[in-house]
């Protein structure tokens, strides 16, 4: 199968959690809706106008971190605002705790993610996506979460995926893998990362579109490493085994739903 990758980087990230509305805690990794996002101000789209274009069955997703993250929490001195006549900052300020994503060493490292795509079901958007990228055209802004945190694009690659399925085997994987195919987690003996590095999120997948404009339709539960490192576990489903240019392999993800949380008609 042909598999379309890039990496994105940027110096901080912010992917809020869909749940809470009183904080400003955030994701490890962009949530399948955030990716979607990016390539649509890729291709240019109008806002809010893509996302059924971009459903699982349309584009398949995968990701991995290639660079070590961490969260911290820093707080903004917002506009005070209970009212309209408020914007002028008449109210004074208040102080919000934000969570910020950066590399491990903020001064030194960046954050950044590899993405993977593959056509789905009319292939189109995935056309579209691999003629944008490889041309290097880019029409809007791009940014890890928020407008203020800019990103950019490199390492674009053109590569042919072998498909495999795995039965209840132990198999590295290096994007972020689903959860429900996952027995079990061969963890390393080192102390410090034992326990350490691997994150499991429930993360929205898909927005329904149309009428219903970004009311989660579908979500991803996922299991991934903060690390630049594979996960060894008990996988019970495919992946893909990609060639590198080094002559080595990864094996990777498409995420796949796990759960509706509404309906889409």
């Amino acid at each position: 199968m042909e598999i379309l990758s890039f990496s994105v980087e940027g110096k901080f990230a912010h992917f809020r959690k869909f749940h809470g509305n009183n904080t400003a805690m955030s994701y490890s990794l962009p949530p399948r809706t955030t990716i979607t996002g990016l390539l649509a101000a890729l291709l240019g789209e109008p806002r809010e106008a893509y996302h059924a274009e971009f459903q699982h069955d349309k584009l398949k997703i995968g990701i991995r971190v290639e660079t070590e993250v961490k969260k911290s929490f820093h707080r903004l001195n917002f506009l005070k605002v209970v009212g309209k006549e408020d914007f002028s900052g008449q109210k004074g300020r208040i102080q919000t705790p934000f969570e910020v994503v950066t590399g491990n060493k903020l001064q030194e490292d960046m954050v950044r993610y590899r993405i993977y795509l593959a056509a789905g079901e009319p292939p189109e958007t995935y056309e579209r996506l691999k003629k944008a990228l490889l041309s290097g055209t880019q029409h809007y802004h791009l940014s890890l979460g928020i407008a203020a945190f800019s990103a950019f694009i490199n390492r674009v690659t053109l590569s042919t995926g072998t498909l495999r399925q795995a039965n209840n085997e132990w198999v590295e994987i290096h994007s972020a893998c689903n959860s429900e195919q996952v027995q079990e987690i061969d963890f390393p003996e080192e102390a410090y990362l034992k326990f350490s590095f691997v994150e499991e999120e429930l993360l929205p997948a898909d927005f329904i579109g149309g009428d219903k404009g970004r009311e989660v339709y579908r979500m991803n539960r996922i299991l991934f490493a903060t690390r630049p490192m594979p996960l060894r576990v008990k996988l019970s489903g495919s992946y893909a085994e990609l060639p590198l240019a080094d002559g080595t392999t990864e094996n990777i993800q498409f995420l796949e739903y796990a759960a509706v949380l509404a309906q889409q008609h």
